[in-house]
């Protein structure tokens, strides 16, 4: 098994980079969903898991302007419109400008403030998550869709990840959902890993990995605690990919799997922290202990 691909999203829910190298500690890549967008109206934290509300982010992308370095002030970010009009993060009149593109007062941070929470809005996808975790989580409708209000970085405190600082996903659950898809395109981009992993046995195959350590080349050690939960934003446009539900209901009707206290979900790709930190590179070998 070899990384097949490395991703970092230096803001949360824009479009990201595809790097050859990255440094890994343990908050992930480093840059890694290191900006946000919050709402200043109410403290959200804008997400495109909403996207009757958050949908323009995806038309945004973002890149550093200077590779991150360990124990050193985080570089700016350059974000890309949809006009190909370039913004820096620390550029007077960006939250300005970003606050017109979204329609919403919003401020760019690099600081997650304290008890943040994402919205996520749920598609009528039979089987995509358990009904009392919508339930109990529900605080608005969009038309009769629920949105979830959900508290951010339960793994990983202090960040702008939903869960856990670090994504896994093979290239073989990929062509799995492509054989399953009928005709939709299930890009790697639709699902935003940080690490695409090649050369595994055909299926869903990090199923397997959860509870065990991954090596990823010499150094880096992935600790998977939990298979990933799919959500809307996986189906929505984004760079040259349509906006398609059923790249959603594929997963839902095929790939449901129960996680233990939470019940079952529609998933795809695993979610992990990091016991050992160190410099990746496309082409590293991969290991399961």
């Amino acid at each position: 098994m070899h990384i097949e691909a490395l991703y970092r999203f230096p803001v949360k829910s824009l479009l990201g980079e595809r790097v050859d190298q990255a440094r890994v500690t343990a908050r992930g890549l480093l840059g890694d969903r290191a900006y946000g967008l919050v709402d200043t109206s109410d403290g959200t934290v804008a997400s495109a898991k909403h996207p009757r509300k958050w949908g323009a982010l995806l038309g945004l992308s973002a890149r550093f302007v200077a590779e991150p370095e360990p124990d050193a002030p985080l570089p700016p970010v350059t974000i890309t419109l949809p006009d190909g009009t370039p913004l820096r993060s620390d550029d007077a009149g960006t939250d300005a400008a970003l606050s017109d593109l979204v329609g919403r007062p919003v401020r760019l941070t690099s600081e997650a403030p304290a008890g943040s929470r994402f919205e996520e809005q749920w598609p009528a996808i039979e089987g995509l998550a358990p009904a009392e975790f919508i339930e109990g989580t529900t605080h608005a409708y969009e038309g009769a869709e629920p949105v979830s209000a959900i508290d951010l970085g339960l793994l990983a405190p202090g960040t702008f990840f939903d869960l856990a600082p670090l994504h896994l996903l093979t290239r073989a659950t990929l062509d799995r959902l492509t054989e399953l898809g009928g005709g939709s395109d299930f890009d790697v981009l639709r699902y935003r890993p940080n690490v695409l992993v090649g050369g595994t046995e055909a299926g869903f195959a990090e199923d397997e990995w959860v509870g065990r350590s991954v090596g990823l080349g010499a150094d880096v050690r992935a600790d998977v605690s939990m298979l990933t939960m799919r959500c809307v934003m996986t189906t929505l446009a984004q760079g040259d990919l349509p906006e398609d539900r059923d790249t959603l209901r594929t997963v839902a009707r095929h790939h449901r799997r129960e996680i233990p206290g939470l019940g079952t979900w529609a998933c795809a790709g695993v979610y992990a922290g990091v016991s050992g930190a160190g410099v990746l590179r496309t082409g590293d070998p991969v290991t399961i202990d």
